[in-house]
């Protein structure tokens, strides 16, 4: 059986996370958001290695949103190449499961 429900992973400046978070709520786009407030992340950027602090944003939504979810915060979001990844959700607790349809769907 294939699962409806993803998980999304957001990296965003620590000062922007909690305004992006309220988006994707007031937008039902997702569910859920929890924001991780201390994450330091190591990556490659325009051929030099960058360490930045930022937040996580974890998003619990249905699979129909994803398009417009990546769309909508890739407009509101300061990154000019934002880290929005999904993975799926491949199983869970049937009432919480639930509750994401039944609080976005």
């Amino acid at each position: 059986m294939e699962s409806n429900y993803s998980i999304v992973f957001i990296t965003a400046p620590k000062d922007k996370a909690k305004d992006i978070a309220h988006f994707i709520i007031k937008e039902k786009l997702g569910a859920c958001v929890n924001i991780v407030n201390s994450l330091e992340s190591i990556y490659w950027w325009q051929g030099n290695i960058e360490t930045s602090e930022e937040a996580l944003l974890i998003v619990k939504t249905l699979k129909q949103k994803l398009v417009l979810l990546i769309e909508k915060v890739k407009e509101i979001h300061p990154y000019s190449v934002p880290e929005i990844i999904s993975t799926n959700i491949e199983t869970g607790i049937e009432s919480y499961l639930k509750w994401i349809e039944d609080s976005i769907g």
